[in-house]
């Protein structure tokens, strides 16, 4: 009779442990919360400062310098991005236009974002409310609608710790991660395309990026980004899942998922001669030009193919990495002395 009696007891507590286990890795492998308050879009980016700062990565790069309006930001909000930001997720959209090809200036990719940090909610309410063109409420958080280069930036405060912002011409995307911000966070919620690919990033990313490439439409979308400039190697649509892990230095990898191993194989080959064509033109090169930096990470960079996915590898010298980072040196020769 005790047995009967205490074996619902015991089913009932394996089934919440099983649960429990089950949130648990599902809450594991989800996206980090801020991605997935972002809105749908065509491609993200995230990257967790916190662990960089472990890996003691910002420590060995260049200082970074303020300039007059940065530093009125910093004054007038306590917040400096370097020290302060924790994590940061970025969607990007594609404009609609990218593809008409009866406008001679099609319009530019718009973005939306999420930051993470140690903030001052009232310091910044109060620069918020100074540049601020208008202020909207929405469901109690208001949206500060400002200016900027031609377009719209709203920017809302979601919590005690986090910050949203976009530029898209339509007020819904804002209104949409406020609505996503006041519901329990779900390991299932988050943007389609992100909840499909972020398997593919590895555990212990200090950062990603997962985005679209259309091979027939990227210049128009990407304008000067270094897409562009690769666009030329994808013949069909693809999309890249790209990650940095630190495992003593940075490790770089990003996969082109193709839809089949023909295309993922054509796509190795045209990365293979792109790195060939560019070794070739770096030993053309004085050896007193060449930077060592520079070449042990072009050397270090591998292509490779497993089914439909083209896949490139790199490990990056902390030389490379500082020098990539820092500020590029001024062309304008000084001003002789009279």
């Amino acid at each position: 009779m005790r047995i009967r009696r205490s074996l619902p007891v015991v089913l009932g507590v394996v089934a919440v442990a099983a649960a429990l286990t089950l949130i648990v890795q599902l809450r594991k492998h989800a996206p980090p919360e801020p991605a997935r308050l972002l809105p749908g879009a065509d491609g993200f980016l995230y990257v967790n400062l916190k662990w960089v700062r472990r890996a003691n990565i910002a420590n060995r790069l260049p200082p970074v310098s303020h300039d007059p309006e940065y530093e009125q930001f910093i004054q007038a909000t306590g917040f400096q991005f370097e020290r302060d930001l924790e994590q940061a997720a970025f969607a990007v959209h594609y404009p609609a236009s990218a593809t008409d090809t009866s406008s001679n200036s099609p319009d530019q990719a718009r973005s939306s974002e999420v930051l993470v940090g140690r903030i001052q909610g009232d310091r910044l309410r109060g620069y918020l409310g100074r540049i601020a063109s208008s202020v909207e409420n929405y469901h109690a958080v208001d949206i500060y609608n400002i200016a900027l280069e031609g377009r719209t930036l709203r920017v809302a405060i979601l919590g005690v710790d986090t910050v949203a912002a976009s530029n898209h011409s339509d007020p819904l995307v804002i209104q949409g991660i406020v609505d996503r911000s006041r519901k329990l966070a779900s390991p299932f919620g988050g943007p389609a395309l992100l909840r499909q690919y972020y398997k593919e990033v590895p555990l212990a990313s200090l950062g990603w990026a997962i985005f679209r490439i259309d091979p027939h439409s990227s210049p128009s979308q990407w304008g000067t980004s270094p897409a562009e400039s690769l666009a030329f190697l994808f013949t069909k649509p693809a999309v890249v899942v790209a990650s940095a892990r630190y495992l003593g230095s940075v490790h770089l990898r990003a996969e082109a998922v193709t839809s089949s191993a023909a295309d993922a194989e054509h796509l190795a080959g045209q990365l293979s001669t792109f790195l060939s064509l560019f070794h070739a033109a770096e030993n053309a090169v004085p050896a007193q030009g060449a930077d060592a930096d520079v070449k042990m990470f072009f050397e270090a960079l591998k292509v490779g193919q497993y089914r439909n996915r083209a896949i490139l590898t790199a490990t990056v010298p902390p030389g490379f990495l500082r020098k990539a980072l820092a500020e590029p040196l001024s062309d304008t020769p000084a001003a002789p002395n009279n």
